[in-house]
């Protein structure tokens, strides 16, 4: 279960389920099944990969998601959360 704060201000829900690690590769595939997310959106994936080739680890995080209809917007307020957890988690490990 995942709790968010989007950069709305509003608390939004989402249980999550793993759907592939891929250690090998640097991948881990969440996928939504309950929660607000799934008001909005008919189904919801979340793709983590890390590459640590470069001198630099690099992570990607990828949304891939129906709407349920035009109105829906794009999920820009839970992909400003990530950006600011990121940020968050960068600064820790920089101290």
């Amino acid at each position: 279960m995942l709790l968010l704060k989007a950069s709305d201000g509003k608390a939004k829900v989402a249980k999550e389920v793993i759907d592939k690690v891929d250690e090998k590769n640097k991948i881990l595939i969440f996928r939504v099944v309950e929660g607000d997310l799934l008001e909005l959106y008919k189904s919801f994936v979340i793709t983590l990969h890390v590459d640590t080739k470069a001198a630099n680890n690099l992570v990607t995080c990828t949304f891939e998601y129906e709407k349920r209809s035009e109105d829906v917007e794009d999920p820009n307020s839970l992909m400003d959360f990530v950006v600011n957890l990121t940020k968050d988690i960068e600064t820790h490990h920089l101290k």
